[in-house]
């Protein structure tokens, strides 16, 4: 007799990383409780000061709360806390996000259809304007031919509304870390995020070296979430601007072909130096300053940083370049890009 056995499902955590976010669970966790129930949850505490920890304790006191010893940033506090974690999946979910009911499912069975699918994100909608995308992953992400990151429904600065034009799921080039769902052997066999990144792009950097491994990115139109956006560090704060332009050209050093990567990051340099005359115009000196300080940074890591590069990495670019269309060309939807 021929005995069969069932194969188990894969476990999910759910992991929300937290910096004096009190006002955030206050506001979103009970409903993460609520549509999460076939997972467990977890709250890493990147050393809070406020009364956060306290809150938790007393309103939720079944959540797992793993307590770092200092504020790790974005990449650091997940490294550090996600070792202690041992489901199959995490869920790596941003405190202000509002999930919706059955946002789950569709994405295990995701995973499930597909063995090489590392990465999987939701639809991103926004908290604050419903029946738009939100800037942070929309419907997810891509990197055009200079590296400049964007998605399908938002491009720069401009965002579409939902009507249901990108309701299929599709493969990516980078899942937003809003809302991250990534299988646990794919997160360590990367060794995790890029500690020096702190914050931003630091998902965009592991989905490209997850692809460069040939592992596949996905989103799921089945599943939604609502993301208030700009929850754990001001979308206008200076500091942000430098993190953003600093991490993308070191993201850029590390992952791109020996044949790119020099004359790409010459331009970028270039193009980067134009944003930061803007920025005088648009939003003041001190967010051309945080330009210059990036550069300077990245000039200071720039030997660290070839050190880790690969031998033989793979071109992945989207052929679009989207500072041409978007600004010559007026193209603002992912939908008109060409």
């Amino acid at each position: 007799m021929e005995i069969y056995q069932r194969k188990r499902l894969p476990t999910v955590a759910i992991v929300i990383l937290n910096y004096n976010g009190i006002t955030w669970f206050e506001k979103f966790l009970s409903g993460i409780i609520t549509y999460s129930s076939e997972s467990s949850i977890y709250i890493i505490d990147n050393a809070s000061t406020d009364d956060s920890i306290i809150y938790l304790n007393e309103h939720f006191p079944d959540v797992k709360i793993i307590h770092n010893q200092k504020n790790y940033g974005y990449a650091g506090g997940y490294n550090e806390g996600l070792k202690s974690i041992s489901e199959d999946i995490y869920c790596l979910l941003n405190s202000d996000v509002e999930v919706t009911e059955n946002w789950i499912s569709p994405i295990l069975s995701l995973f499930k259809e597909d063995a090489s699918i590392a990465a999987i994100q939701p639809k991103i909608l926004s908290y604050r304007e419903k029946n738009k995308f939100e800037f942070a992953g929309a419907a997810g992400g891509f990197i055009d031919n200079l590296g400049y990151p964007f998605c399908r429904g938002r491009i720069f600065f401009s965002i579409e509304k939902d009507s249901g034009q990108y309701n299929n799921n599709q493969e990516i080039f980078w899942a937003t870390g809003a809302c991250l769902f990534i299988r646990k052997k794919d997160f360590w066999g990367q060794k995790g995020f890029d500690y020096d990144f702190f914050a931003h792009m630091e998902e965009i950097d592991l989905c490209w070296r997850l692809k460069n491994d040939g592992r596949k990115i996905y989103y799921c139109s089945e599943s939604t979430v609502y993301h208030y956006g700009g929850g754990t560090l001001d979308p206008y704060n200076p500091h942000k601007t430098y993190l953003n332009f600093r991490n993308n050209l070191l993201m850029l050093i590390k992952n791109l072909p020996a044949n790119k990567v020099l004359w790409i990051f010459l331009l970028r340099l270039v193009l980067d130096g134009f944003a930061g005359i803007n920025f005088i115009f648009s939003n003041g000196w001190k967010y051309c300053w945080a330009v210059i300080r990036a550069h300077f940074s990245v000039y200071k890591m720039l030997p660290k940083y070839l050190k880790k590069r690969k031998a033989g990495l793979p071109d992945y670019f989207d052929k679009k370049n989207i500072v041409f269309q978007y600004f010559i060309k007026k193209r603002t939807k992912y939908t008109h890009l060409k």
